[in-house]
């Protein structure tokens, strides 16, 4: 699998096949001006803007192809079930799934992880059992594990991080035991942008038979992820976090797990055939895709796909990590500034705190600026607490951002410094 890397190497200059400059073009709102200045965003592992590629696509699947799908036998429906599972098969190969039937179409991360805990969580959990999870998890990956150990009398243990933001590796192996029924990890954290050892957690894990899942939500727009190679066992993602549109992401599974699972929603799709005295559930993954899906927004998702194809997961990788080692490195020059993540793997997210300044003041000052970053929690108190910090300010990257942006958040800073000294 390839990584983003480190962040090691502030000097070297971009890759000159990787025209930022010409990525930028491809995304209109990146044109646009805040408050009279030109617009510097830097919220990406919040969500990230969209391709034209991509709103062109919804815009024309909806003039020209869009009905319900599966059970029509019109032309529309027709076009539009060929389009909707063209995503699938999209995703599959973007994550080198073994099979179209282990990918399932969800609202997001949130939903593909409470789907787990509800079909399988709720299924294999004993009490005294114990699910796994990590001290840098998004609350999405902690709270539905908390509401189904509630439920099951199971226990959530937590693997601790150190001071720089990196999983402590001997902690994972002493808390994976005999009562431990499944792992859950973030592929890439949110808040510190740490990218884990997911290889040899789920190596660790599956020494003991335990099933890993990977919140791969932050992973999928940096890294090039193969599901395979990793063998996980679940790996979810959102769409919007993609340059894809909002309100449909993913849940790979096995499919001999997915199978042996319970539905998370009943109604409409998920059914082979239904009396009011038994329901025979539908096979994966159509078991799991209750209801009308958002059909635009899987087919908006696989533009994304090749939107992001087209450009190789590589080069922006390579490109995505030169920006944070010249962020780093700059931001590393502000006295006031601390970093708050340095862990030795990182992806694009620069969170900090500046001494005696909220974070919410800095956001408010900074988008005077055109600047766009996010303030607070970052859905993930624990982390907060771990540092001992209310909140952070977050300046996460993706493919368009560019030097003179950082410059621009630089300054900006260095005007939030003046305002409250």
């Amino acid at each position: 699998m390839r990584t983003a890397g480190n962040v090691a190497s502030a000097s070297r200059e971009p890759r000159a096949a990787f025209d930022v400059h010409r990525i930028r073009d491809d995304f209109p709102i990146l044109q646009r001006q805040v408050y009279g200045k030109p617009l510097v965003y830097l919220d990406n592992a919040a969500s990230s803007q969209k391709p034209r590629r991509v709103i062109d696509t919804i815009a024309r699947f909806y003039e020209e192809d869009y009905a319900n799908v599966h059970r029509g036998l019109h032309y529309l429906s027709e076009r539009a079930t060929e389009a909707y599972e063209g995503a699938r098969a999209k995703v599959r190969s973007f994550l080198h799934a073994a099979q179209e039937r282990e990918i399932v179409f969800v609202r997001g991360t949130t939903e593909a992880i409470n789907l787990v805990a509800h079909g399988f969580g709720r299924k294999v959990l004993q009490p005294g059992d114990e699910i796994l999870i990590s001290a840098m998890e998004h609350h999405s990956n902690i709270v539905p594990w908390q509401m189904v150990c509630e439920e099951r009398g199971a226990r959530l243990r937590v693997v601790p991080i150190d001071d720089a933001g990196e999983l402590l590796i001997d902690e994972v192996e002493k808390l994976l035991g005999p009562r431990t029924k499944l792992l859950a990890l973030v592929h890439v954290s949110n808040a510190l942008g740490t990218i884990n050892p997911v290889e040899t957690v789920i190596e660790m894990a599956h020494r003991r038979n335990v099933p890993v899942l990977l919140d791969g939500a932050q992973a999928v727009p940096h890294l090039a992820v193969d599901v395979q190679a990793l063998d996980c066992d679940f790996y979810a993602f959102s769409g919007h976090k993609l340059y894809g549109p909002s309100g449909v992401g993913v849940l790979y599974g096995k499919a001999e797990l997915l199978a042996a699972m319970s539905p998370y929603q009943g109604g409409g799709e998920m059914i082979s055939s239904v009396t009011f005295e038994k329901t025979t559930y539908a096979r994966i993954p159509a078991k799991f895709e209750a209801g009308t899906p958002n059909i635009a927004g899987a087919v908006g998702l696989g533009a994304a796909i090749d939107y992001v194809n087209s450009l190789g997961l590589e080069a922006v990788g390579a490109y995505e990590n030169e920006m944070l080692a010249y962020a780093t490195a700059k931001l590393a020059e502000i006295p006031q500034v601390r970093l708050i993540g340095t862990a030795r793997r990182k992806a694009g997210v620069l969170s900090f705190v500046i001494d005696g300044i909220h974070p919410h003041d800095i956001g408010t000052v900074l988008d005077r600026e055109g600047i766009a970053i996010r303030a607070g929690h970052h859905c993930a108190q624990p982390v907060m607490e771990r540092y001992g910090v209310p909140a952070t300010a977050r300046a996460s990257l993706a493919c368009y951002n560019t030097k003179d942006e950082i410059d621009a958040l630089v300054a900006g800073i260095g005007k939030v410094v003046e305002v409250f000294a």
